[in-house]
């Protein structure tokens, strides 16, 4: 698979089947991200890779929280501002209405909604989880760092065959997180990353882009 296709057929996959994946695959995609840019070097990412039991018991343990309506963690991070401008909050909207529309939720239904999203904290079904985390002290130059860092691990696993869905909804039970992975306190979690075979009879649409001359703009002497 070249780069192109796998920049292409990435995809934030909401559907896995148990299939193994093998700890060797997951090794060689983890040990080639390390090469992943960073400024100055200074590879801020920590990452951790959960499958089997203990990926099996924080699934339950988020499980359980759910169950019983146990309020999400404090933020530790702002995920998005507080009032998304245009365009984002267009894009935003959009996004949501494709996503629950073709589950067949309406707008309205704040319950079926929750009911879907509640499907991130069982990995959507995949057999692997990574987790990754920064330190609290860096900035935001860093937290580019860890996205470039990020999307290298997705087209790593792509060329792989397999997929994968990031997730910042995992922020939101940090402290089970934390629970399962004891990881120092300087760090925050950023996000968590389902990976695995895709469950081909799970459909979602494709969410489209913006054209490109809505993000890009061309200085030349044409």
């Amino acid at each position: 698979m070249d780069v192109c296709e796998a920049v292409t057929s990435r995809r934030a996959v909401r559907g896995f089947t148990d299939r193994h994946v093998p700890r060797e695959v997951l090794q060689r995609v983890l040990s080639t991200a390390t090469w992943a840019p960073s400024a100055s070097n200074i590879q801020p990412w920590h990452a951790y890779l959960l499958t089997g039991e203990p990926l099996t018991e924080l699934k339950k343990r988020a499980g359980e929280r759910l169950a019983s309506g146990d309020a999400w963690d404090e933020p530790e991070y702002q995920q998005y501002p507080p009032a998304l401008k245009s365009p984002y909050h267009e894009r935003r909207s959009a996004f949501g209405e494709e996503r629950y529309g073709s589950l067949g939720i309406a707008r309205g239904d704040l319950e079926a909604r929750q009911r879907a999203a509640s499907a991130n904290w069982q990995c959507f079904g995949a057999p692997a989880a990574l987790f990754c985390y920064i330190d609290r002290d860096m900035g935001p130059a860093q937290w580019a760092d860890v996205g470039m860092y990020l999307q290298t691990v997705m087209l790593l696993l792509r060329a792989e065959g397999l997929h994968s869905c990031t997730q910042m909804a995992w922020a939101k039970f940090h402290k089970s997180v934390a629970e399962t992975l004891s990881p120092p306190e300087e760090l925050i979690l950023f996000c968590g990353m389902s990976i695995g075979f895709e469950d081909v009879t799970v459909t979602h649409p494709r969410t489209g882009r913006a054209p490109l001359d809505e993000t890009v703009t061309f200085v030349d002497c044409v």
